[in-house]
This record gives structure tokens, sequence and C-alpha cells, in this order.
């Protein structure tokens, strides 16, 4: 969909030059005073609004506060327009919670370069997971993709953690955060030690993660990522709960339940023995694997090397950490 940019402008030259210049990617919408700006962001929901300072009714630091004031209003990005020498306005206008700003009279390139900068940081933000801060789902399988469009060899690792809704019901879902912020920062950091310097880590949600690598790189990712949750996710157990390697938890019945620790499975798929043609086909490979590694106990890998003719798993005892 075409992002719509509402131009707030008294002078009808300068509305004429910034749509010439914006129309050809962009739907154009233009005010003459302040509270016909104000107005048009209620009725046409921009994308985005470039905000000249001065204007007839209201100044355009005052039309930038009204703006940011509106929780609906609060994530619109706003560029100030400002003369060439006024490197106070910038400054207020920046204090005022504008995104950017531009100078007249305007540089073509340098316009259209910080708008195209403003929605990528956008859209990265609104498909990064909150928690963190990692790529979710559109960006996993745009990545997929790209690498099956351009035919590239890749490895793609499904992580996810085991027992981990026992250790949430037990410590707080609190405590469950910062195992999902620590199993983030461990297959990022084992990534960009061991990986290339184009893979992607990316959240799917909950405890689910992925990492897309090279077929050469997948298996030392995985032993590293092991090793270290293995150790770091101990530090989240109390003393008597390591001592005894397992928690207890009442079910829905009020029985008593025993889990073991938190471990961590990864299942990787590749195509360098199959021909792969979907992110979709991908996950569902990844899904019979998954089940696979849910039978073997504690921290396991799991390579998914059958080739198209193969239907049934033969695994080498060194695909099995």
């Amino acid at each position: 969909m075409t992002k719509k940019i509402l131009l707030i402008d008294d002078s009808p030259f300068f509305r004429g030059q910034l749509k010439l210049t914006l129309s050809k990617a962009y739907d154009i919408v233009e005010a003459g005073t302040g509270s016909e700006g104000l107005d048009m962001v209620k009725r046409e929901k921009p994308d985005l609004v470039l905000l000249d300072i001065v204007l007839p009714d209201y100044s355009g630091f005052e039309i930038c506060r009204i703006l940011r004031e509106s929780e609906s209003n609060n994530l619109m990005p706003i560029i100030m327009i400002t003369s060439q020498d006024a490197q106070e306005d910038v400054l207020i206008g920046l204090e005022l919670g504008a995104d950017d700003y531009v100078k007249k009279p305007f540089n073509e390139r340098e316009l259209i370069s910080r708008i195209k900068n403003i929605f990528k940081r956008i859209d990265r933000n609104r498909n990064a997971n909150p928690l963190t801060g990692l790529n979710g789902n559109l960006e996993i399988q745009r990545d997929i993709t790209s690498r099956i469009t351009r035919g590239l060899g890749f490895s793609v690792i499904y992580v996810d953690l085991d027992n981990f809704k026992a250790y949430n019901d037990v410590y707080g879902f609190s405590n469950g955060d910062r195992i999902i912020v620590l199993t983030a920062d461990i297959i990022r950091d084992q990534t960009a030690l061991w990986g290339n310097p184009d893979d992607f880590v990316g959240h799917i949600g909950g405890d689910d993660f992925i990492m897309i690598t090279t077929p050469d790189k997948a298996i030392r990712i995985c032993e590293e990522v092991i090793a270290e949750f293995d150790e770091k996710v101990l530090n989240f157990y109390n003393e008597e709960d390591r001592q005894k390697g397992c928690i207890t938890t009442k079910n829905r019945k009020g029985e008593v339940d025993t889990f073991p620790l938190m471990s961590i499975s990864l299942a990787v798929v590749s195509n360098e023995r199959k021909e792969l043609n979907s992110a979709v086909e991908v996950g569902d490979i990844a899904a019979e694997v998954k089940k696979k590694l849910k039978t073997m106990p504690g921290s396991n890998y799991f390579v998914d090397r059958r080739s198209d003719t193969q239907r049934v798993f033969e695994a080498p005892e060194s695909q099995v950490y």
C-alpha cells in the first residue's frame, strides 16, 4: 500500500515543489494552515507529516505539540521544515517530538532519503518483537523467500525451549521474560560469532526463535548455543531446584507434576540435499524435526538430512548433540 504524506505549509508554491518531488512514490495531501492540517490528520490518517514552522494561524511547533499529545498520533512521524539558518528551530522541534527536519530550499535527494529512512525504521520497529527487538514472522518469511528466489544454499534453525511453561508457572512471567531475553542474546551472539555477516536471527513469538545461516555454519552455531544456554540457564533457578535437577508444580487437577530443568531444542532444515520452494514448506519440515527432538532428553539439535526421495529420518549419531 502506498504511503500517504500530509504537507502542511502556507506557500502554494512550496507545496507544489514538494508534491512534484514526492508524488511519484507517495500519495500527497495538502493543508495551507495549522488548523486545516489538524483536521486533515484526523480525516486522512497520513503515514507522515511534513510540517512548516511558519504558518498563518498556529506555529509548526504548536501543531507538533498538539499532535504528540494525542496517543493516536504519537507514532506518526513528523518532519519539520525550517529555514537554512534556523538551528534553534531545529532543536525546539526535536524537543517537541519531531523525528527529523529539512531546510529550505530543500535538496530533493536528501528529502527523499530522509523520508525513506524514517519509513524503513518504522517498519522495522513494527515488525520487531517488543521484548527481544528481533524481527518477527514477516521478516522471517521475507528472508527465507529471498534466499530461495536467489538460489542460495541455506539452513534454517528453529529454536524452542523445553519445559518453559513449567518454569513460568513456578517462577512467574517476569522471570520467564528474562529467559526469553537470555535466549535471544545467546542465539544473536553465537550467530554473530560463528555464522556469516548476512545471517538472520528472528523471534517467532514466545519461546520460539529462528536462525538462518549457511549449511557449513549451522552445526557449530547449534553446538555453541546449546553449550552457552545449558550453562547460563542454571543461574535462573534457586539452589534447591538446581540440586534436584527438576522443579515441581501443581496441574489443574491439583496433582503435583515434576519437570526437568529447561533445555533447548534446535531443528535444522536445509536445502543442501533437497529443493525447498517456500517458507511454508520449510516450516512444515521443521515441525517434523521438532517432534523427533521432543523425544530426546536434555538439549539437542537435529539436522534433517533427508533428500527429495527420502521420507524416513536417517540420522547419524553426530547429528544429535
